[in-house]
């Protein structure tokens, strides 16, 4: 198919999706009915999604774009537009970045793995800025290892460094089991999650008055976070910096996704359920709506991303061209069978709709009817995409799927290791 008429296939007019057009997945009607129940006065049948048109992330004021060497302007052009009228502007790297480990143990886990907590201080000016990364790294692979870095949305007993409690939200011994090493930091030690005090973590850091020039919302400021924590993964000498994941979960996923977006050292993005906001179609009309996030988490945001409340059609770009901006790095989307609130088919079908960006490295198209049925992977090139089995979490069966998909775009440890030697 000529890439005009990919374009064109997955662009536009998509809506309506029925039974007929795709054999794989389809949302239950007891689970319809459930999410009706539970969130009464939104959309949750497919009928009655009307049709939509994509903006192409491909075309530009005067062109299109044709290979990977015209990419980079209009990938700046994109970042710019969900800057400006999503996700905020942030200030970037402070002006240092300082790392102290606060606690080393060699032999956690048992012995199969060393356990860091280091200690992420930035300063600006005379002001500083404070927060914590957990990293475990497996002692049985040798060399360096590739990381999973994981935006923590839930309560910080998910990721006790002590292992004394263990959650499938974080399953850092079967993530260690694999060979990769598992980190985290508790996204409320960037921005507090509320509407009210949002402000008095990171942000007050960088203005302390609150009158920043900076436009950024939480989730920008848990983006920031990660990419510090990338800052001290790349000095980590038993860290394979070239191979770090960024993941995260519901608004940890939106977050993930942002700062995968902005720092393309992170060789692979996973987003987990992250929905409205995150992976999801805004121009679908299915589960969570823009309006509905914005009132009801509107320090997530900026304030120019409430403007297109009732008029979504209006948005210069929707969300697969943020995923777009992960190209060409790795990047993983997973829905859940019953988490309707996220729009599974509306976050599957903003990863086939960046299938033209993808393509200018080769690789082949994700189509909209190519939705897999439930917990069938399907993997197309540098990008993966799960629906699961339950409702809106994040489980150990997710974190086997990003490890296996891991293992086949990065080569599994020893293929990697062989191949670096010759």
């Amino acid at each position: 198919m000529k890439r005009t008429h990919l374009i064109a296939a997955l662009i536009v007019a998509v809506g309506g999706m029925t039974a007929a057009q795709g054999k794989g997945w389809q949302a239950r009607p007891e689970v319809v009915a459930q999410a009706a129940k539970q969130q009464p006065g939104f959309n949750y049948d497919e009928s009655r999604v009307e049709s939509y048109t994509l903006p192409d992330p491909l075309a530009q004021k005067n062109s299109t774009v044709k290979s990977a060497l015209m990419w980079p302007p209009r990938r700046a052009e994109i970042l710019d537009l969900f800057r400006t009228n999503v996700y905020g502007r942030s200030p970037g790297k402070p002006e240092s970045v300082a790392f102290a480990v606060v606690e080393e143990n060699p032999k956690a886990m048992d012995g199969a793995s060393t356990l860091r907590r280091v200690a992420i201080t930035s300063r600006q000016g005379a002001k500083t800025h404070r927060f914590e990364l957990t990293l475990f790294l497996p002692n049985k692979r040798p060399g360096a290892a590739p990381v999973f870095l994981l935006i923590n949305n839930r309560p910080p007993s998910n990721t006790d460094p002590t292992r004394k409690e263990k959650s499938g939200f974080w399953p850092a011994e079967q993530v260690i089991a694999r060979g990769y090493g598992i980190g985290a930091f508790h996204y409320a030690e960037l921005a507090p999650d509320e509407a009210k005090t949002y402000r008095d973590g990171v942000m007050k850091f960088y203005d302390e008055s609150g009158s920043t020039p900076y436009t950024w919302g939480a989730l920008a400021a848990w983006g920031w976070g990660a990419s510090r924590a990338m800052d001290y993964l790349e000095t980590d000498p038993r860290v394979d910096k070239a191979h770090v994941a960024v993941v995260g979960h519901s608004r940890g996923g939106k977050a993930a996704l942002w700062a995968g977006a902005e720092d393309e050292r992170f060789a692979m993005v996973v987003s987990n359920d992250s929905g409205e906001g995150g992976a999801a179609l805004s121009r679908r009309n299915f589960g969570e709506t823009i309006e509905r996030i914005n009132t009801s988490f509107p320090h997530w945001f900026t304030t120019t991303y409430k403007t297109f409340n009732a008029r979504v059609a209006q948005l210069p770009v929707d969300q697969h061209m943020l995923l777009s901006l992960v190209a060409p790095r790795a990047l993983y989307v997973a829905s859940a069978d019953e988490d309707l609130w996220a729009d599974p088919r509306g976050e599957f079908l903003s990863l086939a709709a960046s299938s033209p960006v993808f393509a200018l490295w080769g690789d082949a198209p994700i189509r909209p009817a190519d939705m897999p049925a439930v917990d069938a992977p399907l993997i197309v090139g540098r990008r993966g995409y799960h629906i699961r089995t339950g409702g809106h979490n994040l489980t150990p069966y997710d974190w086997e799927r990003y490890a296996d998909f891991a293992d086949r775009v990065w080569k599994a440890p020893a293929a990697r290791a062989s191949s670096e030697k010759r």
